[in-house]
């Protein structure tokens, strides 16, 4: 089996956003564990607010066809999402549905993992669960095991490296139950 190819997303886009050292963190995890990690920055991929409409007049962004691409290409996903008053971010709830415009075999193909971080305790529960949620609904194999980080500008420095051996070994228990699925799917 080649060396797996995990596509790592953060749900912000924001300069210092605790989700996008999270995931270079995460990178750090799969990169020790062999894998390839391959970050993709949603900045690179703007899109506008998903409207049949829009659609219908001018198809589907090409920025999406762009990024479906990129994760079919990809064995994993591990995604980190920023909690919004106990929700989604716009910016990935709007990315997951543009995406679907193309189909779903970027969420069948890849073994998915989640997590994330927030500067409170509560670690984003809420919205692992709907990430969750809607993963699974569009036919994905998300990991059960998810990453919540709370208090994460102390946990995670702003170059992705984990301050906490608890984390860090969560961090690496998601990233092997990732691993052993995709070897088991080889």
């Amino acid at each position: 089996m080649s060396t797996p190819r995990i596509a790592l997303i953060s749900g912000s886009t924001r300069t210092g956003s605790m989700n996008r050292n999270l995931v270079r963190a995460m990178a750090g995890v799969f990169k020790g564990l062999g894998a390839k990690p391959v970050i993709i920055d949603l900045a690179k991929y703007e899109m506008p607010l998903y409207n049949g409409d829009f659609e219908a007049e001018h198809g589907v962004p090409q920025t999406t066809k762009n990024l479906v691409r990129r994760l079919k290409a990809c064995d994993g996903v591990f995604i980190g999402v920023p909690e919004y008053n106990g929700g989604l971010p716009p910016l990935l709830k709007n990315t997951i549905d543009w995406s679907t415009r193309l189909g779903t075999e970027h969420f069948s193909g890849p073994v998915y993992g989640i997590g994330s971080a927030t500067p409170g305790g509560m670690s984003g529960i809420m919205v692992l669960k709907q990430l969750h949620f809607i993963l699974s609904r569009l036919g994905a194999s998300v990991i059960p095991v998810q990453l919540g980080v709370g208090f994460a500008t102390k946990t995670i420095s702003a170059k992705g490296r984990v301050n906490d051996e608890k984390t860090q070994a969560r961090a690496e228990m998601l990233a092997g139950k990732m691993l052993l699925e995709i070897k088991r799917r080889g």
